[in-house]
Order: C-alpha cells, then structure tokens, then sequence
C-alpha cells in the first residue's frame, strides 16, 4: 500500500459496511494538512447531465456518485486539458474541473469525447487527519490511480480491478461477502 496523497485511489475494505462507501473506489484530488477531497468512480446517479443542467437538455452522459458531501455541487474530471482551460491536474492525463461554459458548448456542438470525462454529484470530504484516522483503522486500501481505473466503462468492474491490481491476498478478497456471518 501506499500512503494517502493526490492522485491516490482509496479502495474500500470488502469488509466496509458504511453504505455511502461499501464496495466504492475513491480518486483522491487533494490531500494534505487540512483534509482531503475526492470522488467515488464507480458508483453512478440515477440522473444523466442533460436532466442536471439547463440547457444541456438531451445529453445522456451519465453522472457519478461523487459522495455524499454537498449533493446540489456538480463537478468533473476529465482528461482533456487543452481543450478545457483552468483545470487543476490531479495526476499525469487525469485533471479536476476547468471553464464550465467551454465544456457545455463542446457538448452542446457534439465536440467532446465522453469517455474521457466524468461528471460528478457530490464529493468525498474528510477533515484534517480523519482520513488519516480511517487508513489506520484499515478502512481503506491504498494505490496509484491511471486513467484505465479512473475511466473505466464498466464502473462494476472498478472495485474489483483495483483489488486485483494489488496483486496476491488482495486477489482474493475480490470474492468475500460483503457479510461472511451470512455465508
């Protein structure tokens, strides 16, 4: 494992019962001495941008559960710096944000490859030293995002292909109940 920072992907211990992360993958976008900030990647909304966002009405890109902090905030990541000025880089090809009224007229002109973006509603929030707190407690298992994870086409398969990438007992866990007393 390694330890928490920017561009660290947070894997959800099988074992995690709290329903805002069970089986959930966290890109972390910022972390340092007054708390950390990111977005869960594999666990979509029940609504699609068009149905969020005036005037973008018809677009049927999904949107993600970024987590249960600030519900009514929309935010993405994407992987398209050239055309979307003011981004903040979160790791080499992934950044967070830019001028949100370019990305609507790419959209709305039909100029932008959604596979190389991800909305978001909500985010994960953790104050200074809580996150901290939760990787001792072994909460959370930690390594390096890439653009394959973070964009990922199929967001069921995330959680377990970041296990997987851990390689030996982590392979395994894959495959626990999410209860094992239920087994």
């Amino acid at each position: 494992m390694i330890e928490a920072g920017n561009g660290v992907l947070l894997i959800s211990d099988p074992f995690l019962k709290d329903p805002n992360f069970m089986r959930t993958v966290v890109l972390l976008c910022e972390h340092n001495e007054e708390g950390s900030f990111g977005f869960v990647i594999n666990r979509t909304y029940n609504k699609n941008i068009g149905d969020l966002i005036i005037g973008l009405e018809g677009i049927s890109e999904p949107v993600y559960y970024g987590g249960p902090v600030q519900l009514d905030s929309l935010h993405f990541l994407h992987q398209l710096p050239a055309i979307i000025p003011g981004a903040k880089k979160v790791i080499d090809g992934i950044y967070w944000g830019g001028d949100f009224e370019i990305l609507s007229e790419l959209m709305k002109k039909g100029e932008l490859d959604f596979s190389k973006i991800r909305f978001f509603i909500g985010y994960s929030g953790w104050s200074d030293g809580q996150l901290n707190n939760e990787l001792t407690e072994k909460s959370w298992l930690t390594v390096k995002a890439n653009r394959k994870l973070v964009f990922h086409a199929d967001t069921n398969a995330i959680w377990k292909e970041a296990l997987e990438s851990m390689g030996g007992q982590y392979k395994q866990l894959v495959n626990y109940p999410i209860d094992p007393q239920l087994n």
